[in-house]
């Protein structure tokens, strides 16, 4: 095409003596202008198109890291809300001491010992700059906000987690029911909530149960106990009010990455 303007623009300057050079300089300048303008557009364009392979193959990703942490989350409020039953058993239980069976308080007491924390797989979208890449201007504000999003959750599980293992566990030791409890716990390991992989084959342990045999009287109307169970059932009815809001952000983040996934530009 650049020839073609060429021999045009020679022929035109030809039938010109006086200003043939001048002609021929000024358009030499164009067409080297045209050229580089050219080049750039291919380049743009080839820049384009490496930056939509780009963009596909985060989404790819982002769809498959999305999907297992909506799986995690959902695994994490399912034990919580267990937790949360349990918990509202033994405060009823506590009413009328004298008409629960021990082994049906060691099993609820078994369930409120755990302190679900969600672990998300997170990515360099931010850090690498690759955000950028993301053209869905509203999938791209919701990936930027999600660590902030993440952060309350995670704040509380913390809380969450310190008063488990720093006062539950130790008020069980206190008590005595910790052998009983923990025994009763690997019995009911096939019904593990955490396990995200449910085919996971778990080792059997047998502690047995304590001889010190603390009764159920005993057991419920320690008013130390009433407290931690308080506790426990409102701070995982309060992570699961604010698990329950991640997942909504989850959810709308995997629709609008299938969205973008199914665009004609990507098939």
């Amino acid at each position: 095409m650049i020839n073609f303007f060429r021999k045009t623009r020679k022929k035109l300057a030809d039938d010109n003596k006086p200003l043939k050079y001048m002609r021929y300089a000024i358009g030499e300048i164009v067409l080297v202008v045209i050229g580089i303008l050219i080049a750039i557009q291919i380049n743009n364009w080839n820049e384009g198109s490496k930056d939509k392979f780009r963009e596909q193959a985060i989404l790819i990703q982002l769809e498959e890291e999305y999907n297992a942490n909506l799986k995690q989350l959902n695994a994490k409020m399912q034990l919580r809300t267990k937790i949360v039953k349990s918990g509202l058993s033994l405060l009823k239980y506590m009413n009328t001491p004298e008409l629960v069976q021990r082994d049906s308080v060691i099993f609820h007491l078994s369930n409120i010992i755990f302190d679900p924390t969600f672990d998300p797989i997170q990515n360099d979208l931010i850090s690498s700059g690759n955000i950028r890449l993301i053209r869905n201007e509203k999938l791209r504000r919701l990936l930027s906000n999600w660590s902030s999003d993440l952060m309350a959750v995670q704040e509380h599980e913390q809380i969450n987690q310190k008063h488990a293992h720093e006062v539950m566990r130790p008020l069980f030791n206190d008590i005595g029911i910790t052998r009983d409890v923990v025994n009763t716990l690997w019995e009911n390991m096939g019904d593990a909530y955490w396990l995200l992989d449910k085919t996971t084959n778990n080792p059997d342990l047998v502690l047995g149960h304590s001889f010190n045999n603390i009764s159920v009287k005993d057991i419920l109307t320690n008013k130390k106990l009433e407290g931690v169970v308080s506790n426990a059932v409102s701070q995982n009815n309060v992570g699961n009010i604010e698990s329950q809001s991640l997942k909504k952000r989850i959810i709308e983040i995997l629709e609008l990455i299938k969205m973008d996934l199914n665009n004609k530009e990507y098939k």
